[in-house]
């Protein structure tokens, strides 16, 4: 799989806290829970990215780590990811790979959270309960959205936007992601969802798609205001 440029597989927004950048489902370490013998020292370049764009704030949706334990290599790819990425706001929405992240990540004045409301905006992993509270749009990670491009068969990381909802792909290069169709099942609050709108990391809208009609019907099909 060809890498896409970071800017692709994150998004900026104007907050309270500054010119905020969020991404989503680093998996720092995958190479550890996957058995790969050339470590691929990605986070370095994302960890450049972050630096380049020189956000006031960064915001991480959950599973900053892939291995669900912490061994002393994952903690040390960790405590150089967070040191390197410089003087700013951080914070990290919990993911279910991020068990006992705080160890490491509050070390260096990063905050972990379940969720965080800022403004009129929710920010959260995706994989627990909906928090019982007021929201004009949420941001969420934890299926990392593709689709199956038709006629080649292969996976496309893409941004999929169900109501208010926008779920972002995957921010690490070397990771495809899962079809939207099985992967929305796997947020508790959105499992119900019918439709949902399918975006390109390069901003293109390409179609709507169908979760609960399979097959033919389910195909992305153009958008009717």
């Amino acid at each position: 799989m060809e890498p896409r440029p970071f800017a692709d597989l994150s998004i900026f927004l104007r907050t309270s806290l500054g010119r905020t950048l969020v991404l989503a489902d680093p998996h720092i370490g995958f190479e550890i829970s996957r058995g790969l013998r050339v470590r691929t020292h990605y986070e370095e370049e994302l960890v450049s990215f972050i630096r380049d764009s020189d956000p006031d704030a960064l915001i991480i949706l959950g599973d900053v780590k892939e291995p669900l334990g912490m061994g002393t290599e994952l903690r040390r790819m960790l405590s150089g990811f967070f040191s390197a990425i410089g003087d700013r706001k951080i914070y990290i929405t919990k993911g279910n790979h991020d068990g006992r992240i705080e160890g490491v990540a509050e070390r260096f004045g990063v905050k972990v959270v379940p969720y965080l409301l800022l403004d009129d905006l929710l920010f959260l992993h995706g994989h627990t309960l909906l928090p019982a509270l007021e929201f004009r749009e949420a941001f969420l990670g934890h299926i990392h959205p593709a689709y199956r491009v038709k006629g080649t068969g292969k996976l496309t990381k893409v941004y999929l936007r169900v109501g208010r909802f926008l779920i972002l792909p995957t921010v690490n290069p070397y990771l495809e992601g899962f079809d939207i169709k099985l992967g929305i099942e796997m947020i508790p609050f959105l499992k119900k969802a019918e439709v949902g709108d399918v975006f390109l990391p390069e901003g293109i809208y390409i179609g709507r798609v169908s979760f609960k009609k399979r097959g033919k019907s389910g195909e992305l099909r153009p958008h009717r205001a």
